[in-house]
Formats: C-alpha cells, structure tokens, sequence
C-alpha cells in the first residue's frame, strides 16, 4: 500500500511555471513507478507523465511534452511535476498515481491515485 498526497496546485498566468509534488508514505517507493494525470471540467482523466521507479527514464503526455518535466527522490518519497509555459487548457485537477514496476500511461493501470490538486491557468 501507498498513500499519496499532492500539493503545489494553485491560480497562476498563462506562460508562468508551477511545480506539483506528490508525497508518498508507505513501504518500498521505489518499487513504484509514478505517473500524473489530469482532468479537466467536463473531460475524462488525460495522461500527462510518468517516471520509471529508479527515474531513468519517463514519458509524456503530447499536449505538454517540451513543457512539463517530471523528477522523483527516492529518498524523500517524493515525485514532482515541473510544468512551464502553462496555458489555459492546462487547467485540470492534477492527480498522482502509482503502479508496480512497468510505466504506464492508462489511468487503469495505476493501483493508488491521490485526491488530486487543482491547477488554474488564466488567460
């Protein structure tokens, strides 16, 4: 079991930068890869990123990749997301989630989702 809590969301302006963190408690983080995901009003959950369990390697999403950038420390249980050049249709609740092993990119394959942060983008 993993117990996520994001933090970090807030009201910013278009082309500003913001970073989102997850903080894990619970056993073996680092056996987790660990993903984000999104949703905006009115839309289903969208896959933004996700980071391999020893952050070697990581995946985007298309509408953001170029802009956001995802890091984990191990050793404080923690994975961030680092969103620059922010727009309006970034405007989401952001979640963090974790699976065993394998990256993914399909919310279905994450075992344990926080209750999310919500990220505004003005115009």
């Amino acid at each position: 079991q993993v117990q996520l809590v994001e933090s970090g969301g807030g009201l910013v302006q278009a082309g500003d930068s913001l970073t989102l963190s997850c903080s894990a408690s619970g056993r073996a983080f680092s056996t987790y890869s660990m993903g984000w995901f999104r949703q905006a009003p009115g839309k289903g959950r969208a896959f933004v990123g996700a980071i391999t369990r020893n952050g070697d390697d990581t995946l985007y999403g298309a509408s953001v990749k170029g802009r956001f950038t995802i890091s984990r420390d191990n050793a404080k249980n923690t994975v961030n997301l680092h969103m620059n050049s922010l727009r309006p249709e970034d405007t989401a609740v952001y979640y963090c989630a974790a699976k065993l092993w394998l990256l993914g990119t399909v919310d279905n394959e994450y075992n344990f989702w926080g209750r999310g942060t919500q990220v505004t983008v003005s115009s």
